[in-house]
């Protein structure tokens, strides 16, 4: 059966010689892996180029019900990203986001909704001139709602991550997030991404928020493990 569907390629690996298997989170449905024949050649119709961190594109597949390797039959980038490509801390963000996705998505199933957001964000990244530092908080916040863990925002001071909450008890367990801390949490929860840059963070007290949300994230998503792009991260807002 063929199917035209947006997708989000999200992990290459190297198959045979000149191929690949491409796992992408495609909005119709949910993670698929695809063996791409040819993509390493100088002129493949599929080139691994048009697999790099979170570049859009329109699919037609092939859809086998029970295959563990699909393939595709048409493929185009849609729209074609002008800056996350070239600009450091664009391209940055974009692996650490994409390694992010990986670990989240993989046994997510078609979720349109959450492929608009996710498709909405890589555009509003790609356009932006101004304002990133604060994006990738924004954006791991914002995903948490497609997710099904959201924080529900109230105005007590102390922010329990194993429970996902608020609460005006200090929990009697490290994984807490406490004043003045959870009010920046609860103001990122609150913020859009046209408004990133007005929360002012210095690196310390980012890189101290990126890592609570990992946490959070570990605590809420089976086998997550470590993140190895966020090295990077810190290097380019250090």
């Amino acid at each position: 059966m063929l199917i035209q569907t947006k997708g989000i390629p999200l992990k290459i690996t190297n198959y045979s010689e000149s191929s690949v298997v491409a796992q992408i989170y495609t909005e119709a449905l949910g993670l698929q892996s695809y063996l791409i024949n040819g993509a390493r050649k100088p002129k493949a119709k599929i080139p691994t180029n048009m697999l790099q961190p979170l570049h859009l594109l329109e699919l037609v597949v092939y859809n086998k019900e029970g295959g563990s390797l699909q393939r595709i039959k048409e493929a185009h980038q849609v729209p074609t990203l002008r800056s996350i490509p070239l600009d450091i801390v664009k391209s940055s963000l974009a692996m650490f986001l994409n390694e992010v996705l990986y670990k989240v998505l993989r046994h997510q199933h078609s979720d349109p909704q959450l492929f608009h957001f996710l498709e909405n964000a890589i555009i509003w990244l790609d356009e932006s001139s101004e304002g990133l530092a604060n994006f990738h908080l924004i954006f791991l916040l914002k995903l948490s709602h497609y997710l099904g863990f959201r924080p529900a925002i109230s105005n007590k001071p102390y922010f329990d991550l194993r429970e996902g909450v608020f609460t005006s008890v200090l929990p009697g367990h490290v994984q807490v997030i406490q004043e003045p801390y959870s009010q920046i949490l609860r103001d990122l929860l609150q913020t859009n991404f046209n408004d990133c840059n007005k929360i002012k963070l210095n690196k310390e007290d980012r890189s101290y928020l990126l890592q609570k949300i990992i946490d959070y994230y570990r605590l809420h998503t089976e086998n997550f493990g470590e993140l190895n792009a966020l090295y990077i991260l810190e290097e380019i807002f250090s």
